[in-house]
């Protein structure tokens, strides 16, 4: 994981190390940057203006992303002081013109204005965060996402009510253990939400370590 939950006080990942200069590293954002990216690559074909990373993390996606995708300006964002510091120090070392100073936001308490979005990415969050988060981030979307923008959130899920591998079910015991309003989503529950925004159903990418990308277009 990268991200922390865009809700309630801050807290930095301990998965996180730093990495010198400012910068926190995670080694699953290292493990997962490649497979991500080129998942994202049709997904983003055509799109133009800002995208906004809610849960950012560390930073070390929205730096990759800016330079992989030069078309797209990339707005970071997270609630973590922390985070945002270490964001922050990634977007300096990358130097790139179309990645964004980090916005401290919680989808739950307000959205800072954005403009129109060509499009919503959120890795790893919802799962780690209680569902009102992912109300409140779908909702969020819909509002500010542009006709035939995105949303695009990765992480685990379940379909048809079970897990897709036994490990992603220990994963979700893990969660609930420490916190009874987390857990591993139900993907139509989340399309559920996606609709009533006014996005299209989800168009499902099989990542590694039994992840998805659940993308959705706006109609």
């Amino acid at each position: 994981m990268t991200a922390s939950p865009p809700v309630g006080p801050p807290r930095s990942n301990p998965r996180s190390v730093e990495a010198g200069e400012g910068r926190l590293s995670a080694p699953a954002a290292e493990r997962n940057m490649a497979p991500v990216r080129a998942a994202l690559a049709p997904l983003l074909a055509g799109l133009s203006g800002t995208v906004l990373e809610v849960g950012s993390g560390t930073g070390q996606h929205a730096a990759d992303w800016a330079a992989a995708f030069p078309g797209l300006d990339w707005q970071p964002s997270d609630p973590d002081p922390l985070h945002l510091a270490s964001i922050a120090a990634w977007r300096a070392g990358a130097g790139l013109a179309n990645l964004r100073a980090p916005l401290a936001l919680d989808v739950t308490a307000g959205w800072p204005e954005t403009g129109p979005l060509a499009g919503v990415i959120c890795l790893n969050v919802i799962h780690i965060a209680p569902w009102p988060v992912a109300e409140a981030l779908v909702a969020g979307a819909g509002a500010r996402v542009v006709p035939g923008g995105r949303l695009i959130l990765y992480g685990p899920f379940r379909e048809a009510g079970r897990h897709t591998a036994p490990s992603n079910e220990s994963f979700d015991a893990s969660l609930r253990a420490r916190d009874p309003r987390w857990g591993v989503r139900d993907l139509e529950a989340v399309a559920a939400l996606a609709a009533a925004a006014g996005f299209g159903a989800p168009d499902i990418t099989r990542m590694p370590a039994n992840n998805l990308i659940a993308a959705f277009r706006r109609g």
